[in-house]
């Protein structure tokens, strides 16, 4: 069987040519960049934090979140999420191994985040995240049936949900997506 050798010079120049960020996806790490900067200071300034509050809260959940999944896919029973309004929460559980479902939280919060990323740089990958979004805040919810914090943020956050998947292409959804990526990966960092 013949074999065909492409030239070193052309293999190099497709590698960089795949690896170029196209306009679009320029734009979205400009504001992924953006997006770092403004909420490293909010979150540090002592009157600006509060324009954070609701998406610290948000982040929160899925944090909680993980831990019950950990939980669940270790054989633990969830008793219940709570999420405080003070920006923390607690996951009661009984079972499962500690070992799995402590670190999980920010683990899983983390990971969660990177995929929001990646997912923000796409409109329909970011439909398709606040879809996945969405049924994580329904189950959550099922947990913390009672925390009426978790109920007004989780409504909340459905209704912002549809107004950005309505406006104009879903290109302000997509925004979101990568905003709330990049808070749920820097949560780990700041608290």
């Amino acid at each position: 069987m013949p074999y065909f050798q492409l030239p070193q010079d052309l293999e190099r120049r497709d590698v960089a040519e795949r690896f170029t960020p196209n306009g679009a996806q320029k734009v979205t790490l400009i504001v992924a960049g953006c997006y770092i900067v403004g909420i490293a200071i909010l979150w540090n300034v002592p009157y600006l934090k509060y324009l954070l509050y609701p998406f610290k809260l948000l982040t929160v959940a899925l944090h909680e979140f993980s831990h019950a999944l950990a939980g669940v896919l270790t054989c633990a029973k969830i008793k219940s999420i709570k999420l405080d309004p003070d920006e923390g929460g607690a996951t009661r559980m009984s079972g499962g191994i500690p070992l799995i479902t402590l670190p999980a939280g920010y683990l899983g919060s983390s990971f969660m985040g990177a995929c929001m990323i990646a997912c923000g740089f796409n409109t329909n990958a970011s439909k398709i995240a606040s879809l996945v979004l969405a049924a994580i805040f329904i189950l959550a919810l099922f947990w913390a049936r009672k925390s009426v914090v978790a109920w007004i943020l989780i409504f909340g956050f459905a209704g912002i949900l549809i107004a950005l998947w309505l406006i104009k292409n879903s290109i302000g959804l997509r925004f979101f997506v990568l905003f709330m990526g990049v808070m749920s990966c820097m949560y780990g960092e700041h608290e």
